[in-house]
């Protein structure tokens, strides 16, 4: 069996190397157009900051690795084509310019996503820079180091950890974005409020509800970024405004989304026989709707990987969907969330209810104690759990991970009320917090 792998970062990487654990008998190629695999990118504000010191230790993987498997990786070699009936892939070598062919048995497309570009005036300036892999990591460190004001526009999760590790290397920050609250997908406006007033408190400008229109600059790099609102100076632009999956090499072969996102069956099978899709570069089922979406997310990325080596000869292991969880750290707080904010489902016509809980996390005769707050969304008929989110001192992450499996079991809020949840004062009250929300609905 003949295997290719078109891409190799955090779907690619999980995909080889179980595949090459699963069927050692098989050829396995990766094709990978960068010069590294595996690169962590969600690390990439860490490494910014100086947290991170070394970025080789945002790599999990190579191709050294790969080969000790039995997997032969082609690194700086981009598939120009792909020929889903003839079962075969065009290939540059990136370093000489020879065109090669090759076929396949097997097509694992993990090509991920690239950020989104606007096309506007300037956009061509030098020091207008994109976030996503390692070389644009090491450009950034490079460019802000010279730079007293920098410009992030986008304020989801990558501008925020960037606008904050810019601000502590004592810069001059502007983080713009064109909806009127910082960190909109993910938290509903209670959050966002004190997501704000941390960043304002630590001189961060915020320009938001405001699009960018156009760059100036002179001596051809930037110096300004021009808004609906006005004008703001800048030495730096790092744009954070979204992704775009990458999947050109199957369009008009494969059923996808809007935006171009590959839509998988339970199996990670796109449309096309024997062609495997995951990461990045398509939907993915999400519980909280019951409809395909489009979320790229690292968590994501490698569960579906995992699942094309575990599916690949046959229908094996159903994919169960996703919640979207995901976590930050701004400052002090630590924040998460899992599914759908209270917007977001009333935006989708979904008729709901809410529960907050603002309390302290454990008792008042602990020496120390935290204020948290949670909000679980669940809908009105049935009060199914669709969401929640948190947010505290005190690190309780984790209780949204508790309720994306809710989520994902379809379990209301009257079966979380009674949940078995342990009680110790160092870490929680008699009634664990989300057995609180629970009764709260009820």
């Amino acid at each position: 069996m003949k295997i290719i792998v078109i891409g190799c970062t955090h779907a690619g990487t999980a995909a080889t190397t179980q595949m090459a654990k699963l069927y050692p008998d098989a050829e396995i190629v990766v094709y990978e157009r960068n010069d590294n695999i595996s690169f962590l990118s969600c690390g990439i504000a860490l490494h910014v900051g100086g947290i991170v010191k070394d970025a080789a230790q945002l790599f999990y993987a190579n191709p050294a690795q790969l080969a000790e498997m039995g997997v032969a990786t082609r690194m700086r070699h981009d598939v120009l084509a792909v020929d889903t009936i003839g079962k075969k892939v065009q290939v540059k070598n990136l370093a000489t310019g020879e065109i090669l062919y090759d076929r396949y048995d097997k097509l694992v497309m993990t090509t991920g996503s690239w950020p989104i570009i606007p096309k506007l005036a300037g956009i061509e300036l030098a020091n207008i820079l994109l976030c996503k892999n390692y070389a644009h990591s090491q450009t950034i460190i490079q460019k802000a180091a010279d730079a007293a004001k920098i410009t992030v526009i986008g304020a989801g999760y990558i501008g925020i950890e960037l606008a904050e590790a810019f601000q502590q290397l004592g810069k001059e920050v502007t983080l713009i974005d064109n909806t009127d609250r910082v960190l909109f997908k993910y938290l509903d406006r209670e959050y966002t409020e004190r997501v704000e007033e941390e960043l304002t408190s630590r001189q961060i400008r915020l320009a938001l509800g405001q699009g960018v229109t156009g760059f100036a600059g002179e001596a051809g790099k930037v110096t300004r970024v021009v808004t609906t609102a006005g004008e703001y100076e800048t030495d730096l632009v790092v744009l954070c405004i979204g992704f775009r999956p990458n999947t050109e090499l199957l369009k008009g072969q494969a059923n996808m989304l809007d935006n171009g996102a590959l839509i998988v069956d339970e199996y990670m099978r796109t449309s096309c026989p024997d062609v495997f899709a995951a990461g990045d570069s398509c939907a993915i089922h999400y519980n909280p709707t019951g409809q395909d979406a489009y979320i790229p997310l690292a968590t994501n990325a490698v569960r579906m990987g995992a699942l094309i080596a575990r599916n690949l000869v046959k229908p094996t292991v159903k994919y169960m969907g996703t919640q979207g969880t995901s976590g930050i750290k701004i400052y002090d707080y630590h924040i998460a969330s899992t599914g759908m904010t209270e917007q977001a489902a009333r935006s989708a016509g979904m008729i709901v209810k809410s529960v907050t809980i603002n309390d302290n996390y454990r008792p008042e005769f602990m020496p120390t104690y935290e204020k948290v707050l949670l909000k679980v969304v669940y809908e009105e008929t049935g009060r199914r759990i669709i969401g929640a989110q948190i947010m505290s001192k005190a690190d309780l992450t984790q209780a949204i991970n508790t309720l994306s499996v809710c989520i994902q079991n379809e379990m209301t809020m009257d079966e979380l009320s009674f949940v078995d949840f342990f009680f110790q004062p160092h870490y929680n009250k008699p009634w664990n917090l989300l057995n609180q929300a629970g009764l709260q609905a009820i």
